[in-house]
């Protein structure tokens, strides 16, 4: 079982989006994704994300939410729970990250991108409410076969 965060960085009614291209054997090659990754030994959800944001970003996340918490099963990869948070109050410049290309997208330009699936179930979900949720995303290979969302 693998644990990972997500955070979706907002700024003027965008998403800061990373599109995986420089990672090899990269289980998200070619995708735009959030910024996150996974944990390390000992850390919390928390000290994960600010971590993983300051290395693929160079922002610093002042504040933030969490959103939802994810588990994803696929016949082809181990068993993820993913702690997804965004963010509009940070500091600092963006950077080049080495796992792809940063830029900015529109909100609803992002459902136009090549991205998971799932990700379009709860990042729709993000946008319409601010209530918490938790899903089960299950993948045979990298084809969505079915989920469960519920909202708290």
């Amino acid at each position: 079982m693998i644990n990972t965060t997500l955070c979706y960085i907002k700024k003027d009614n965008k998403y800061l989006m990373l599109h995986r291209t420089k990672k090899e054997n990269d289980i998200n090659k070619d995708k735009w994704i959030g910024i996150g990754g996974k944990f390390e030994e000992g850390e919390s959800p928390e000290e994960c994300l600010l971590r993983e944001v300051k290395e693929e970003t160079g922002l610093t996340l002042n504040s933030f939410n969490l959103r939802c918490i994810i588990t994803y099963e696929s016949t082809n990869y181990e068993t993820e729970y993913m702690y997804v948070f965004t963010s509009d109050d940070f500091s600092g410049e963006v950077i080049e990250c080495n796992e792809g290309e940063l830029q900015w997208v529109e909100k609803n330009k992002i459902f136009d991108l090549k991205i998971w699936e799932g990700d379009k179930i709860f990042l729709e979900k993000i946008q319409k409410t601010n209530k918490f949720f938790t899903a089960k995303f299950c993948y045979d290979g990298d084809k969505l076969v079915k989920y469960d969302l519920k909202e708290y």
